[in-house]
C-alpha cells in the first residue's frame, strides 16, 4: 500500500508489535507526532526529558525482554538522549531510538537544531542509520529491530530527515521482504567439541565456580542455569547485572562478586581452579585492577554470544561462542548422558567457612536508620512482588547486597555506564511492562534529583512508582572514596541542604512521606502500596555509613576493605 513516511513509521512499529513508546516532540519529528495522534495502536508516553524517555524505554526492555522504543527530535533532542543510548549499549539492552533530523537538503548547513546525530551515536549504539528517502523506511526499521534483539542485544538509532516524513510524499510500504544482511550472522549454536572439552574440565575440577553475568538475563536462561547447578552441584556467584538469576534461596549461590561483592564470593573467584563464565564479560569491577592476580589458579571457560568479548580481558582456555540458551541445552544434554562430576564437598565447605568468617553485616542502630536495615525491611515487605530499580551509588550496592532477589529481571540497574538519574524513569518502564508487579525505585538524594521531573509524567499518564530515597545528604559513593583516599576532603559532595521531598511530591501530584525512625518505615511502605499515585518515601539515613566489602583501585579481587565492627 502507498503510505507517507510518517505513516510508514507507525505501520512499522505496529508490524513489530510495539504498543508503547516513550518520547518528546519537536520540530523535526513533528510529522511523526501528528501520525501518532491519528492512530490508536501504539501508546505514547510523554516524558519530560529525552534522557528519561530513553531510560524508560530501557527499563521497559529490561523488565519485559522486548525491544524498548523512544522517539526524540533533532539537535538537543538527540543529544539529551545520548546518555540513555550509552546506558543501554554498555548493558546490551535491546532498544530502538528514532530521532528527527532537518530536511535532507539542509543537512550539513548548520541549520536550526541540526547536529550530526549518527556521528554522535556511533560509539554508543550497536548500529545506526540516517534515512533521507522514505522508500528506505520499511527496510531500515525491519533491520533495526532485528539488530536490537538478536545476537548480543543493544540499542539501534534511526535518524530520519523531516522531508522523509512529509505528508505529500508516498511510496509502497512492504514489510514482508526478508532481511538481507550478509555480514551480520551471529553464532547461535556453540561448538560441540569445545562444549565437550568444557564439560570434561568441569567434571575433573576440584574447585569449579560458576560466574553468572547479565547475559544470563538477556538470554532468558534462568531455569536452565538452575538446572545446570542442580545437576553439577557447582557453586555460583552472580554479577551485579545477574542478581536473581540463581536466586537468593538457592543453597549453591555464594553471593554477588565484584568491587562490593561478598567476601566469600570474591575469595571463591580468587581460589577457584576453574571459572565458568556464563554471559559475563570479565568487567574490571569483577576482576579488580590487578589482572595478574585474577584467576591465577584457574582455567577459564567463557561462553558468550559476542566473539569480541571472549579473551578480550583475560586469557580463556575454553572459548565457546554462541547463544547461552543453546549452549546450556547442549551442556545439559551431555551431562544427562552420564558424565560423573568430582565431589566438591571440601570446596563448598571452604566457601561456607568464608561466608561465616566475613558475612555481609553492619552495625544496626535504634538511634539512626541504617540503609542496609531499610533495604532488608523493603525486601521482607515486597519479596517476590516487586521489580526493583536503582540509581547509582551506595544505595545501588546496598540494594544488590541486601535485597532478596528471587528471579531474573527483578533487579534493574545501570551496570556498565553507572548512570545517575536512571532509576526513576527505568522504574516507569518497568511499571508499564509488568502491571502485576510493584515498581520500586531505590535511590539516593543525589541521583533522584536528576530526573525528578518525571513525577509529572507519572501523574499525567497514571504510572505508579514507589521511590524510596535513602537520604544521607551526600553524594554517598563519591564521599566514601573521599573518606578512604582523600583524607575526608568532601569536595562538592555535601548535600546537607537537600530539598523537602515531601513537599516536592505533593507539588507534582505524588504522595510524599518521610521516615526518620524504624517504627515509621513499615507504615510508610503500607501507605505507598495502597496509594493510587506515585510515591516518594524520604528515608533519613546515617550520613556516614560505608559500603563493605570494597575492592580499591589497583587492587586484586581478593584484596578487600572489610567491615569493622564498631561495637568490638
Amino acid at each position: 500500500m502507498q503510505l507517507n513516511g510518517s505513516q510508514m513509521i507507525l505501520s512499522a512499529l505496529k508490524e513489530e508489535k510495539v504498543d508503547l513508546v516513550f518520547g518528546y516532540p519537536g520540530g523535526a519529528i513533528m510529522n511523526v507526532y501528528d501520525e501518532i495522534h491519528k492512530q490508536n495502536y501504539t501508546r505514547h508516553i510523554l516524558s519530560r526529558h529525552e534522557q528519561a524517555a530513553v531510560h524508560s524505554a530501557d527499563g521497559y526492555a529490561r523488565a519485559s525482554g522486548k525491544v524498548g522504543v523512544a522517539i526524540v527530535t533533532s539537535g538537543p533532542g538527540i543529544t539529551n538522549a545520548i546518555t540513555g543510548l550509552a546506558t543501554a549499549y554498555t548493558d546490551s539492552i535491546p532498544l530502538v531510538c528514532i530521532s528527527g533530523q532537518v530536511n535532507s537538503a539542509m543537512i550539513g548547513t548548520d541549520a536550526f537544531q541540526e547536529i550530526d546525530a549518527v556521528g554522535l551515536s556511533r560509539s554508543c549504539t550497536k548500529h545506526n542509520y540516517l534515512i533521507k528517502d522514505l522508500k528506505d523506511i520499511p527496510r531500515v526499521f525491519k533491520e533495526a529491530f532485528h539488530l536490537a534483539r538478536s545476537g548480543r542485544a543493544g540499542p539501534v538509532h534511526i535518524d530520519i530527515s523531516k522531508d522523509a516524513t512529509a505528508f505529500d510524499k508516498t511510496a509502497m510500504f512492504d514489510y514482508s521482504k526478508p532481511i538481507n544482511m550478509p555480514t551480520y550472522k551471529p553464532t547461535i549454536k556453540g561448538n560441540a567439541n569445545q562444549i565437550k572439552k568444557a564439560i570434561t574440565a568441569m567434571a575433573n575440577a576440584k574447585k569449579p565456580l560458576l560466574y553468572v553475568g547479565g547475559g544470563a538475563v538477556l538470554s532468558n536462561t534462568q531455569d536452565l542455569i538452575r538446572e545446570f547447578i542442580s545437576k553439577t552441584k557447582i557453586p555460583a556467584v552472580e554479577t551485579l547485572m545477574a542478581r536473581g538469576v540463581v536466586g537468593c534461596d538457592n543453597s549453591y549461590l555464594i553471593g554477588m562478586v565484584g568491587m562490593h561483592g561478598e567476601y566469600a564470593a570474591n575469595m571463591a573467584m580468587y581460589e577457584s581452579d576453574l571459572i565458568i563464565s556464563f554471559g559475563a564479560r570479565f568487567d574490571d569491577r569483577v576482576t579488580g585492577s590487578k589482572l595478574s592476580e585474577f584467576g591465577k589458579f584457574a582455567k577459564i571457560i567463557h561462553v558468550d554470544i559476542d566473539p569480541s568479548q571472549v579473551g578480550k580481558v583475560v586469557k580463556v582456555d575454553y572459548p565457546i561462542v554462541g547463544d547461552l540458551k543453546d549452549v546450556l541445552v547442549q551442556m545439559i544434554d551431555i551431562i544427562n548422558s552420564g558424565i560423573q562430576f568430582s565431589d566438591y564437598t571440601s570446596w563448598i565447605d571452604n566457601i561456607a567457612k568464608n561466608k561465616q568468617k566475613e558475612p555481609l553485616r553492619y552495625n544496626n542502630s535504634d538511634e539512626v536508620l541504617k540503609p542496609q536495615w531499610v533495604i532488608e525491611q523493603i525486601g521482607e515487605f515486597f519479596k517476590g512482588k516487586a521489580i526493583v530499580s536503582t540509581d547509582v551509588g551506595q544505595h545501588q550496592m546496598w540494594t544488590a547486597q541486601f535485597y532478596p532477589f528471587t528471579h531474573a529481571r527483578e533487579f534493574i540497574t545501570s551496570g556498565g555506564l553507572g548512570t545517575m538519574g536512571f532509576g526513576f524513569p527505568a522504574a516507569m518502564g518497568c511499571a508499564m511492562a509488568n502491571k502485576d508487579k510493584v515498581a520500586i525505585n531505590i535511590t539516593g538524594d543525589g541521583s533522584f534529583l536528576m530526573n525528578i521531573q518525571e513525577l509529572v509524567t507519572c501523574h499525567d499518564e497514571g504510572i505508579k512508582v514507589i521511590n524510596i530515597v535513602l537520604n544521607n545528604r551526600y553524594l554517598g559513593m563519591v564521599r566514601q572514596w573521599q573518606t578512604f583516599f582523600y583524607e575526608d576532603r568532601f569536595s562538592q559532595t555535601d548535600l546537607n541542604n537537600s530539598p523537602n521531598f515531601v513537599a516536592i511530591a505533593e507539588a507534582f501530584g505524588a504522595l510524599g512521606l518521610q521516615v526518620k525512625t524504624k517504627d515509621e518505615l513499615k507504615g510508610a511502605l503500607q501507605k505507598a502500596l495502597e496509594s493510587k499515585r506515585s510515591v516518594i518515601i524520604d528515608v533519613i539515613t546515617d550520613r556516614r555509613e560505608e559500603v563493605f566489602p570494597m575492592v580499591a583501585t589497583n587492587k586484586a579481587i581478593n584484596d578487600m576493605y572489610l567491615f569493622k565492627d564498631e561495637n568490638k
